[in-house]
């Protein structure tokens, strides 16, 4: 008679919470553990608007890694609920990371988070991230410091950017997701729909090609989104601002700018998609769309009172 035992491993499904100040590199460290990109990166803080998911298959376990805004004093309504959503990131998890930018230390978003791991108790890593840009007489007290707090189980060095020191923390991790079923087919890398992914590449480009103030005045609307039949994806997006002076600034001369845009984003996006895109834009003026509800619904925010 065999003994050898055929009953497949128990699976393990985790959602991890990476949290932190706006521009610590959460965003890069989530696609650093995915290996691909699921979220997108720009040297501006408040990139990321609403939580995005990527997802990690580690053996028989399923690691969701939730990739929440940064954490910060908000002052407008946009802003309100971009935070509202951190926090919501924050609290409807199994596990959290902190990401801290080692270059900065412990600034104020840090903090708040910090006070609220103290007063809920939660079970929590650090991520020092950026620590290529740190010289060890400034990363090793630091890291001591966070210790210190006795809140954190691990304090990670890494640089996400480099993915030295990413692989550790997805083995860590992996021991903190509970027993369970997938909560995702296995080979799906991203919870959002493709066509809300397109407006965030877009998106991305915009913060990337744009001035400092041109990028938080944006909304992107997928209106046309269609598989062909030879598999390439037709997409048609609105390029939503608040001026007409915007409007000018992102189509550019003779329409330099813009079409600089879509063709950085379509590439992007055939990578990440591994298929051909036809991406078109278009850019209308909507006067304070940041106060109407019907585009908190297309960047999947709630709208705040």
């Amino acid at each position: 008679m065999s003994t050898h035992n055929t009953n497949p491993p128990e699976t393990r499904c985790g959602f991890i919470a990476l949290v932190g100040a706006p521009n610590v590199g959460k965003s890069t460290m989530v696609n650093a553990m995915i290996g691909q990109k699921v979220t997108i990166v720009s040297p501006k803080p408040q990139t990321t608007r609403a939580i995005m998911m990527g997802i990690k298959m580690a053996g028989p376990t399923q690691l969701i890694f939730v990739d929440t805004p940064g954490i910060f004093k908000p002052r407008q309504r946009l802003e309100r609920a971009i935070v509202k959503e951190a926090w919501r990131g924050f609290y409807e998890v199994d596990y959290v990371a902190l990401v801290v930018d080692g270059s900065k230390g412990i600034c104020g978003g840090t903090r708040h988070v910090i006070e609220a791991l103290q007063k809920e108790k939660r079970p929590a890593c650090v991520i020092i991230n950026k620590v290529d840009l740190i010289k060890a007489s400034v990363l090793l007290p630091l890291s001591q410091e966070l210790y210190d707090t006795k809140l954190f189980e691990q304090v990670f060095m890494v640089s996400a950017i480099h993915g030295d020191g990413v692989q550790d923390v997805v083995n860590f991790l992996s021991t903190k997701a509970p027993t369970g079923p997938w909560q995702y087919p296995e080979n799906d890398f991203s919870s959002a729909p493709i066509q809300f992914l397109a407006a965030e590449m877009t998106r991305e480009q915009i913060y990337l090609e744009t001035e400092q103030e041109l990028p938080y005045s944006t909304c992107i609307e997928t209106e046309e989104f269609e598989e062909k039949a030879d598999g390439s994806l037709l997409i048609r997006q609105v390029i939503y601002v608040l001026r007409d002076a915007q409007k000018k600034i992102i189509i550019g001369k003779h329409g330099s700018k813009i079409k600089h845009i879509s063709e950085t984003a379509r590439k992007e996006l055939e990578s990440t998609l591994n298929r051909k895109v036809h991406l078109f834009l278009h850019v209308k003026v909507k006067d304070n769309w940041t106060e109407r509800p019907e585009h908190y619904d297309m960047m999947q925010l709630d709208f705040p009172k």
